[in-house]
């Protein structure tokens, strides 16, 4: 690719993630997956890492986000994200996922959507509702229990017997719905608590057969809603990613059918100088992003971000979210 495609013509889009701890959303090392995609010529994307190893100077082999987060080198950050750096202009985007705020948006779904489509969005609003009110109200060590016992409930990897985790989980909601009747989020987990039925069977399944799509790994959905994004200008659109072993070639097929894709193809970060850019962005839209989420952003780094952020992006925190430009993604893809 040498430029903008025309509507119709093949466009590569080069993509990576940051933030992935598998299933453990709540107990992991990080509190925010970004995954980030990139529209450069190869050409362009290798000129533009060796001006950044030639501002920053570091002897490493392979350069990592990390390396333009230093505070020493600011100058370089804010003028990869800036308007004359090389990301601007429409040539790049980032799905932000908060963690915590996917495993209540599962839960929830997995246990309240009665038809299977979520029509109507009622379970996205009643996951909005129990994320924001359900901290302030079962305080903190409650809402730590209810996440904790959520994730073991819906991660595939788990205990062998297939209803030790809905135990846990039913014994969590139904103290929380005793305690906290008379509240809104109180009656949230009190119809949590009416669908044991649906847990044990997801259990069960999770027991009996090979999982293709795990609920919880947040790199299929943002996958594809990458590819919506740059699908919806018309183009035919081939993913180039970063390896990943999530990416198996069943996983691909599904990625290719539901976006859908032209192709995907899987590359090693430092063979291609796009995806090694798109590492970067990955890498800086996370740690931006988390320390927004924590009450610690810098506004001006913030500022240069939001324009990289999709509005699909899977956000229940509503500070931060209007802070990112992530207000109005308040449900998952």
């Amino acid at each position: 690719m040498t430029g903008n495609p025309e509507n119709g013509a093949l466009m590569e889009i080069a993509c990576d993630e940051s933030g992935s701890d598998g299933e453990n959303l709540t107990g992991g090392n990080t509190d925010v997956f970004a995954h980030a995609s990139v529209r450069l010529p190869v050409e362009t994307a290798a000129e533009y890492v060796q001006e950044i190893r030639r501002r920053i100077r570091s002897p490493a082999e392979e350069y990592k986000a990390n390396h333009l987060l230093r505070d020493k080198h600011r100058a370089v950050l804010e003028s990869f994200l800036g308007p004359a750096g090389p990301l601007r202009g429409g040539n790049a985007h980032v799905h932000l996922i908060e963690k915590t705020f996917l495993v209540v948006d599962r839960a929830v779904d997995l246990l309240l959507d009665e038809d299977g489509d979520r029509d109507g969005d009622r379970e996205g609003t009643e996951a909005v509702t129990l994320f924001r009110e359900g901290p302030r109200t079962f305080g903190e060590r409650g809402w730590r229990d209810f996440l904790a016992a959520s994730n073991q409930l819906l991660r595939v990897r788990n205990d062998a017997a297939a209803t030790v985790p809905a135990d846990v989980f039913f014994r969590t909601v139904d103290a929380l719905r005793d305690e906290y009747s008379g509240t809104t989020a109180g009656v949230i987990v009190g119809r949590l608590a009416a669908a044991r039925s649906r847990a044990e069977s997801y259990r069960e399944r999770m027991r009996d057969s090979p999982v293709l799509f795990p609920v919880l790994n947040p790199l299929l959905p943002a996958i594809v809603s990458t590819a919506r994004y740059w699908l919806a200008g018309g183009h035919s659109v081939r993913l180039v990613h970063d390896r990943q072993n999530m990416l198996t070639p069943e996983r691909i097929a599904w990625i290719m059918e539901s976006a859908p894709l032209s192709d995907v193809q899987l590359v090693a970060a430092r063979s291609d100088a796009r995806v090694q850019l798109a590492d970067f962005l990955a890498g800086i839209a996370r740690k931006l992003a988390s320390d927004e989420l924590n009450g610690r952003g810098d506004p001006a780094h913030t500022a240069l971000l939001r324009p990289y952020i999709g509005t699909d992006s899977v956000w229940g925190d509503a500070g931060s979210g209007l802070r990112l430009g992530t207000a109005e993604a308040n449900s998952a893809v």
